[in-house]
C-alpha cells in the first residue's frame, strides 16, 4: 500500500478551514530532483476578496485550483508558458459578485476567467426555462464553494500530488448532487489528470449534465493555430459556424467584431473508449493535448471565439456528456444522465502540455490512427442530430 501524507484545509462540517498552508520537497525531503510545492491563500481586494487559492507546482507544470469556484482551474504555466487566456475581466471573480440570473441568465458570464471551469451539474447550455424550471447559462457548480479541501502527497515513488475538493448543488425540492474531484500530477511530469465523481445524495433518480470548458489563448493560440479531433462526424452549432466551416481546423487572427463559432463532434476512440483532441501552434513547436474516454465522455465541442486580445481571443476544447444545446433538447436525444438514487457517474481524463515539435508530432500520429479507422463526414449545416439549429 502506498503511504501518503494527508492535510486537511477545509472541511466546513468539521468547521476546520486553513487560511495559508505550505508543503514542499523541502519540507517532506522526498528523494525527488523536482522542487514541487502546494501552496493556499486568501485572495483579496476587489472582485477576488475573499477567495481560496491553491497553487498546485510539480516542477514543471503550475496550476492555480480555485475552491470557491467549484474547484476549477483558473491558470497555469509549463516551462514559463502560460495556460488560459485573458478574460475582458479582473478575475478570478468571487461567486458572491455573479448574479447567475443578470443579463436575461447570461450572468455566468460575469466571472468566467478560468483556465477550466465545469458547466454543469443539474444543467448546462444556453438559459431558458425548462418543465417550468428557469436555467441558467452553464450551471452552478463552477459558481459554488467547496465544503471539503484536502491535500496528499504520495510518500513513496513516483510522490504523486494531489488535490481533493466536494462542492454540492442542491435545493430543497430539487435534487442534491455531490461533485468530489482531484486534480492529480506527478512531480517533473507536464501531464494533469483530473477525475470527477458525482453522486445522487438523494432517494429519487437525478439529472445530470457536465461539460468541461478547458480555454486556451496565447501562446497556444494565434493565427494558424490548429485544433485536431479524431471523428466519425462533424457538425456546425449554428449557421454562423457554418459560415466558418472549411477552416473550422484553423483559427484566425485576433478580429474585431467577430461572432464565436462552435462545432459539435462525435470523436472516434481506440478498443477501450480512449481518445484524444490538441491544440498546436502554427509552427507545430508546442501545444496542448486533452486525453477522455467516451464511455462517460461521448461528446466535444470546440469554441472558437477570436475576438481581440483585450475583448478575450481564446478557444475552448470541451469534453462533455453532451452538446452545448438547451437541455429539453439534449434529452430528447438522450444525453442528459440520470443517475438513479444513491448512484453515481465518474470520470477521469487529463491534460498534457508540450514545449516541443516531437511531442506535438507524437499527439498529431496517435490522432491519425484513430481516424484512419474511419472516414471523417464534415456536415456544411447544423444537424437535428447534434444541434437544435439543424
Amino acid at each position: 500500500m502506498t503511504r501518503k501524507k494527508t492535510w486537511i484545509l477545509t472541511d466546513a462540517h468539521g468547521d476546520v478551514w486553513l487560511d495559508s498552508f505550505t508543503a514542499s520537497n523541502d519540507s517532506l525531503r522526498l528523494p525527488t530532483p523536482h522542487d514541487w510545492s502546494i501552496r493556499k491563500r486568501t485572495l483579496r481586494g476587489g472582485l477576488r476578496d475573499g477567495i481560496d487559492l491553491i497553487e498546485l507546482h510539480n516542477g514543471a507544470l503550475a496550476l492555480s485550483i480555485l475552491p470557491t469556484r467549484g474547484m476549477g482551474l483558473w491558470r497555469g504555466d509549463y516551462h514559463g508558458l502560460r495556460l488560459g487566456w485573458n478574460a475582458p475581466i479582473e478575475g478570478p471573480v468571487h461567486p458572491k459578485y455573479v448574479n447567475l440570473a443578470d443579463r436575461g441568465g447570461l450572468g455566468w458570464l460575469a466571472g468566467f476567467d478560468e483556465l477550466l471551469c465545469r458547466c454543469g451539474l443539474a444543467f448546462n447550455g444556453p438559459p431558458g426555462t425548462d418543465n417550468g424550471q428557469p436555467l441558467t447559462l452553464h450551471g452552478r457548480i463552477a459558481n459554488s464553494p467547496a465544503n471539503l479541501v484536502e491535500v496528499n502527497v504520495s510518500l513513496d515513488p513516483p510522490y504523486e500530488l494531489s488535490v481533493t475538493g466536494e462542492v454540492e448543488e442542491g435545493a430543497l425540492f430539487f435534487g442534491r448532487l455531490r461533485l468530489r474531484t482531484t486534480y492529480s500530477t506527478i512531480p517533473g511530469s507536464n501531464r494533469l489528470v483530473i477525475t470527477d465523481r458525482i453522486d445522487n445524495l438523494t432517494t429519487q433518480p437525478a439529472e445530470m449534465q457536465l461539460l468541461y470548458h478547458c480555454n486556451l489563448g496565447p501562446p497556444f493560440l494565434g493565427p494558424g493555430s490548429r485544433v485536431l479531433v479524431p471523428f466519425r462526424e462533424m457538425a456546425p452549432l449554428t449557421a454562423r459556424a457554418a459560415e466558418g466551416i472549411s477552416t473550422y481546423e484553423t483559427y484566425a487572427p485576433p478580429t474585431p467584431g467577430f461572432a464565436e463559432q462552435v462545432y459539435l463532434f462525435d470523436p472516434l476512440a481506440d478498443s477501450r473508449g480512449n481518445t484524444l483532441a490538441m491544440l498546436t501552434t502554427a509552427s507545430g513547436d508546442k501545444g496542448v493535448c486533452l486525453r477522455w474516454n467516451t464511455a462517460s465522455l461521448p461528446c466535444f465541442t470546440v469554441w472558437k471565439n477570436s475576438l481581440p486580445l483585450e475583448e478575450g481571443y481564446v478557444t475552448g476544447l470541451e469534453p462533455a456528456t453532451g452538446y452545448p444545446n438547451f437541455k429539453s433538447f439534449e434529452r430528447e436525444r438522450g444525453r442528459v444522465r440520470t443517475i438513479p438514487p444513491g448512484g453515481h457517474w465518474q470520470a477521469s481524463w487529463s491534460i498534457e502540455v508540450a514545449d516541443t515539435a516531437a511531442a506535438v508530432v507524437g499527439w498529431q500520429a496517435e490522432i491519425a490512427t484513430l481516424q484512419a479507422h474511419a472516414p471523417a463526414k464534415i456536415h456544411g449545416t447544423p444537424q437535428p442530430r447534434f444541434s437544435s439549429a439543424g
